[in-house]
């Protein structure tokens, strides 16, 4: 297993003082938390793909290590759902549908869905370095180009296939350029 895989997630905490993470793991910080939800997610995903049987187990142990995180974060992020590079800068809740796709380098910044629209299983399908500001949602069968740029409270019902585009509002609208 590459550890340089796993240790994508949240790339903003290899990026400050050994002092002040190892104050964070003395605190018990939330970034903290989140950083060790990543790894169990990226080590199910790594454990899951290989064939023989004592892999299988590690990684339905990993996913319940995950699980059980992640109801204390208020996190739903399923196996496979995500690409790595991800940033969660908050804990609270992030529920990404198990058949949505979420694009390398995406950020989270809480209070965040991924999901169907409750009249089909259609999920969406982001892009590519796409940020979500704090309470967005993204429902349906949409699809998000990459690079966009979501607000705050904004609820994205249709497809954005404009890479750079900044959608705001409910229901979500380009604005700019």
């Amino acid at each position: 297993m590459k550890t340089e895989y796993i240790y994508t997630d949240n790339q903003f905490f290899n990026e400050i003082s050994l002092k002040r993470r190892i104050k964070l793991y003395i605190v018990n910080d939330h970034w903290t938390k989140i950083r060790k939800f990543f790894i169990y997610l990226r080590k199910a995903e790594a454990y899951g793909k290989r064939k023989n049987f004592y892999s299988k187990i590690l990684s339905l142990w990993y996913t319940r290590k995950k699980n059980k995180l992640g109801i204390a974060l208020g996190f739903y992020i399923p196996v496979y759902s995500t690409k790595p590079g991800i940033t969660v800068w908050h804990n609270g809740t992030i529920v990404i549908n198990g058949d949505a796709r979420i694009g390398t380098g995406c950020v989270f910044h809480g209070n965040n869905c991924i999901g169907n629209n409750g009249k089909s299983l259609k999920a969406p399908i982001i892009g590519d370095n796409v940020e979500l500001g704090v309470g967005a949602s993204v429902i349906g069968g949409v699809e998000i180009a990459n690079n966009v740029k979501i607000g705050a409270g904004a609820v994205v019902l249709s497809s954005c296939k404009e890479e750079g585009a900044t959608l705001v509002g409910i229901p979500a609208r380009k604005i700019g350029g």
